[in-house]
């Protein structure tokens, strides 16, 4: 299954994860009426979009006849950071997002399947429209696919820097992460800082990739490499992936074995993810 432009053309903007998941928290069949827009005060097109967020990251699911409830990372999240003062709760949300193959189709196969590290709008266009014909679409919106990587790089970077306005509602949160930034005509992926990736954001990412291979050993190649993988949900290259990898076995969630050429990582600890969102909160 393929997905584009649910977004109705809306990136994410300051404060529509938190208030759509107090919503939901409040009336499961708060979409059901107008879409949502009289409870969440927004027009219709804006609620459908947040509906779509919420539900793409992970944090609502649907629980039929337009009902939906808050997913238990959801509710972890809104319990301990019901304003989302943690970047580490926005993390969580870009960590199922660009999982969501199937509800954000354009956000998976970005991280996930595309290896470039500077394009434009029309290099991203051609990637993505060949990428989704290999998953099986019979035909593209170019409209559609147009929309999306316009939504895709505005959530992630400020396209106008100049007279910018930290408290300016429009502006998307994860343009903090810095994952994208434009130099001329081109725009480029970065490697997010030590300061702005916390480590526990790492351990949530690497622990669903383990997760979901169903292992307890993988190669620091694959991490790096892999879709899903650590290296590409967070764009980080082989040196910042050992920097966290070493983080995290002082801390003792995992042993790291580079003798001999070996480069492997021992998953040892039975942490769960919703267990890793609550013990940094705590």
């Amino acid at each position: 299954m393929i997905k584009l432009k649910g977004h109705e053309t809306f990136a994410i903007r300051e404060g529509w994860l938190n208030k759509g998941m107090a919503a939901v928290e409040n009336n499961s069949k708060v979409f059901v009426k107008s879409f949502g827009a009289d409870a969440l005060g927004v027009g219709s097109n804006m609620a459908k979009a947040i509906k779509y967020w919420l539900k793409a990251g992970g944090f609502i699911e649907d629980r039929g006849r337009g009902n939906v409830k808050l997913s238990r990372i959801g509710e972890i999240i809104l319990n301990n950071d019901r304003y989302f003062e943690e970047l580490f709760s926005y993390w969580i949300f870009h960590i199922h997002l660009v999982w969501n193959r199937e509800n954000a189709t354009s956000w998976y196969l970005f991280f996930n399947e595309i290896n470039i590290d500077e394009f434009s709008k029309e290099d991203i266009y051609i990637l993505l429209e060949n990428e989704l014909f290999r998953l099986g679409a019979e035909t593209v919106s170019p409209r559609s696919l147009q929309d999306d990587i316009s939504v895709l790089i505005n959530m992630y970077m400020r396209e106008k820097t100049e007279n910018y306005d930290p408290e300016e509602k429009k502006i998307s949160p994860f343009t903090r992460m810095g994952l994208i930034k434009k130099n001329g005509k081109k725009y480029h992926r970065e490697t997010p800082d030590y300061t702005i990736l916390d480590k526990a954001a790492f351990l949530y990412g690497l622990k669903k990739y383990f997760d979901y291979k169903k292992c307890d050993a993988a190669g620091i190649d694959e991490l790096v490499n892999e879709p899903l993988s650590p290296g590409k949900v967070f764009q980080l290259k082989r040196v910042g992936i050992n920097i966290y990898l070493d983080k995290l076995e002082e801390d003792g969630y995992i042993a790291v074995n580079r003798t001999a050429g070996l480069d492997m990582v021992y998953w040892k600890n039975e942490i769960t993810l919703e267990e890793i969102a609550e013990k940094y909160y705590a």
